[in-house]
């Protein structure tokens, strides 16, 4: 049984005070685990009093400009600590391999080597060096269907803005 989590795109609004954000403005964003959802808000540099507790990630960035086209994702460390969130979630082999392809192309983490494991299965075996930790991902290659589900659901949940 898949596990979806619908987490809703940067709104251009502050969560906290409900107002537009302009461009160029420097916001924050957070997610945070509520029930089984994670859910993405975003704030107004001047809403903005630190991370609340429990949160999973947070970052800052600013509104794209009109002009923008740049893609800007989430930090590196964020996008690690989805990585190790999903480590015990069977649900989430699929979209835990294909957040680590997107952490090796982005050359946070590097690959090691390839293990079998007692299912059959591969693990990729993937070093990172900031955080002097290794990890390992089951080689869980969706489908067309289900890749670009994927896609749309770590554009969601780690896409800060620009032309997306």
């Amino acid at each position: 049984m898949a596990v979806d989590y619908e987490i809703q795109r940067f709104t251009r609004h502050c969560a906290k005070t409900g107002r537009d954000l302009k461009p160029g403005e420097t916001f924050y964003s957070t997610l945070v685990r509520e029930g089984v959802r994670v859910v993405r808000q975003d704030f107004a540099a001047d809403a903005w009093q630190g991370p609340p507790d429990g949160v999973l990630g947070w970052w800052k960035s600013q509104v794209p400009t009109e002009s923008a086209s740049k893609v800007h994702w989430a930090p590196n460390d964020v996008m690690l600590e989805l990585l190790e969130q999903w480590e015990h979630d069977p649900t989430r082999l699929d979209s835990r391999y294909v957040l680590s392809l997107l952490l090796v192309r982005r050359r946070v983490l590097r690959p090691e080597e390839t293990e079998s494991i007692a299912s059959g299965q591969e693990v990729a075996v993937l070093y990172c060096p900031r955080r002097e930790t290794t990890y390992r991902v089951v080689s869980a290659l969706p489908d067309e269907q289900r890749a670009a589900e994927i896609q749309e659901e770590l554009g969601r949940l780690l896409f800060a803005g620009g032309s997306k």
